[in-house]
């Protein structure tokens, strides 16, 4: 059973162009589910609906949340699916079947001028300073992931045109403008670099001490230090700087299909939750300044 496991993810990785954290989460998924079904089933053209359920269960038993349960069945079905593709089995058992239902939850995300009094107060002396402020002022500006900053090299930013060249989701190539403060920062990252190189063939835009690329977890450590240094209430990572941009961007503009396009998001569905956010900013606008959705005096009595 493993042996068609290894041969699905040799074609994500290399035929779909997926990523190989991706490829490796999927692949985690079906070996747990091999592992659950094994003492009873040896060949995947016997596995049933109701292992599937049986192995959900399990897990929904043991506390996983929703949001993993339904990342292992949508593995396991995407397997599945290439497994009758390759006609090695006649269906697919895990149609119809549905994950636990997810909770709601908008993005979290800071005022505009709390962020802005927040980003204005990092220090910007030493050159760890100015790359850590040049990396939230970067998130912040241009609405990008961890990831596509993290992948970021030396040549991915134009300052001609104020563009970063990000890579995405699925292995996918676009261009996110980002504002006049983070140029100013990044160009002056850029001059300080230097302390941190290690090897002149190295590519990487933010560079450890060691002169290393720094890493997702180095830069998630790097802003919750910040955010308590100055004091921040909640923990401060890289996704509500996410959100943040999005959201304010979305008050400012209403434009939807911009956001979207901002975000790297491939369907407009997965942005829509953002008008939640916004809706909620324009009703206390509208109660603060419409004149007849206040309340006067006589009223209260």
């Amino acid at each position: 059973m493993k042996k068609s496991v290894d041969q699905y993810c040799d074609q994500l990785l290399h035929q779909k162009q997926y990523s190989e954290h991706t490829v490796n989460n999927y692949k985690r998924q079906i070996l747990d589910f091999i592992d659950y079904v094994s003492q009873r089933i040896d060949d995947w053209a016997l596995v049933s609906s109701q292992d599937i359920r049986l192995w959900m269960a399990h897990h929904h038993r043991n506390g996983a949340s929703a949001a993993t349960i339904g990342l292992k069945l949508s593995s396991l079905r995407g397997f599945l699916d290439y497994l009758v593709a390759k006609k090695k089995i006649k269906t697919n058992p895990a149609i119809g079947l549905r994950g636990p239902k997810k909770p709601k939850r908008l993005p979290k995300n800071i005022d505009v001028d709390s962020l802005n009094h927040f980003i204005d107060s990092l220090p910007e002396d030493e050159p760890i300073e100015i790359r850590d402020k040049a990396i939230i002022e970067l998130l912040y500006s241009s609405g990008i992931r961890l990831s596509e900053l993290s992948s970021m090299d030396l040549d991915s930013v134009s300052f001609n045109d104020q563009t970063l060249r990000v890579l995405g989701k699925g292995r996918k190539i676009r261009e996110v403008p980002f504002g006049a403060a983070a140029t100013k920062l990044l160009k002056k990252w850029i001059k300080n670099r230097v302390a941190f190189v290690k090897d002149p063939e190295e590519k990487a835009l933010f560079l450890s001490s060691r002169g290393q690329r720094l890493g997702n977890r180095s830069i998630q450590q790097r802003l919750n230090y910040w955010g308590k240094r100055q004091g921040l209430t909640d923990v401060l990572h890289p996704h509500k700087l996410r959100h943040s941009c999005a959201t304010h961007v979305l008050e400012s503009s209403s434009d939807l299909r911009a956001v979207q396009e901002l975000l790297g998001h491939a369907s407009i569905a997965t942005t829509q939750i953002y008008t939640h956010l916004d809706f909620q900013h324009l009703a206390k606008t509208y109660d603060a300044a419409h004149p007849r959705a206040r309340k006067n005096k006589k009223d209260k009595n």
